[in-house]
């Protein structure tokens, strides 16, 4: 009833929580069957594959109080209506403030030809640089990749451009909140907004941890509520180290981030190709945040491939290659 609920208010998270499981599972399997490196004693029973399958569809169950417009969150500058329109309008605002000093400016120059053309040439200068100035604030909005710090630059000054509002006062041509919001550097969330989402994980625990769980499903809470734990320590909620976790909550955060770098259906990005989402993950092998036993396995058994034809589009199943990907280890 809770996925039911979650998939009608949000089809993005509906297939999240579609595809998480299924790569949960693909990857205990390569897990189950390896007979090489650490995790070579680790066994599944049907037990355990039911209580792991459980946990990865619930494992987002705490997004059902997550509101729409943050988890759906499409632009830099949405909340229920995509406010760029807003922005835009107010442009056209400045457009027209710029034909009225021209037009005054020639009344005012009456025969004096030389001073009519400037003012007509500082209108078309004027006209240009705004419209310039929208296509990079609709570049900016789109928070598809990381905002230069030149990017940042030029926005703040945009920001400070003078317009008169509905009650005739002169303001910043962005308010607080526009500029806040568009100067997002990577994504289109504010950092109020991440923790309205990071939040759900506490959800999570909490609406599972109230279940009255029998003793053969006992761990599905916290395979569940694990997913966004680091080996590192550095995750969240717990900030629990990879010796605090059990090895299937570990398999779920590599799944969960597998599957959000591949999804091809978020409204906020594109889906990455095999090759750029591993090489993120190999990233993150290094840098501590996901168990490098666990993505070996991933690798060698080529879990990637198998998820990848079955959930990808063919554009973003490229030819990977291993040897260039960060923490791949090829004789493991």
């Amino acid at each position: 009833m809770i996925n039911t609920a979650i998939d009608d208010k949000s089809p993005y998270t509906s297939g999240h929580c579609t595809r998480v499981p299924v790569l949960t599972m693909m990857l205990a399997e390569a897990v189950n069957q390896t007979n090489i490196g650490p995790l070579k004693d680790f066994t599944l029973t049907d037990k355990d594959r039911r209580e792991l399958k459980l946990a990865g569809l619930l494992h987002d169950c705490g997004k059902i109080t997550t509101p729409v417009h943050v988890v759906d969150k499409a632009t830099k500058l949405e909340t229920i209506f995509d406010r760029i329109h807003l922005v835009d309008a107010k442009l056209e605002i400045l457009k027209r403030d710029a034909e009225i000093a021209m037009l005054r400016e020639i009344a005012e120059a009456q025969s004096d030809v030389g001073r009519s053309e400037t003012a007509s040439k500082t209108y078309a200068g004027r006209i240009a640089q705004l419209d310039q100035d929208r296509e990079f604030l609709r570049h900016c909005n789109v928070g598809g990749e990381a905002m230069s710090e030149e990017a940042q630059q030029r926005l703040l000054q945009i920001a400070t451009y003078q317009w008169r509002d509905a009650e005739g006062n002169m303001c910043n041509f962005l308010s607080e909140n526009e500029l806040e919001n568009l100067s997002i550097r990577a994504g289109t969330l504010t950092a109020a907004e991440r923790g309205v989402i990071n939040h759900h994980i506490d959800i999570t625990i909490k609406m599972l941890d109230s279940l009255p769980w029998p003793a053969q499903l006992k761990n599905v809470t916290e395979y569940a509520g694990g997913h966004h734990e680091r080996m590192d320590g550095k995750g969240y909620p717990r900030g629990l180290t990879r010796e605090q976790m059990s090895v299937q909550a570990r398999m779920m955060g590599i799944a969960d981030i597998f599957e959000a770098l591949t999804a091809k259906d978020r409204p906020y990005k594109k889906g990455k190709t095999l090759t750029e989402s591993l090489t993120i993950l190999g990233k993150f092998k290094l840098g501590g945040h996901i168990d490098p036993d666990l993505f070996d396995v991933f690798i060698r058994e080529k879990v990637y491939l198998d998820y990848g034809k079955q959930f990808l589009s063919p554009e973003q199943i490229d030819e990977v290659d291993l040897s260039k990907i960060p923490g791949v280890n090829l004789g493991a």
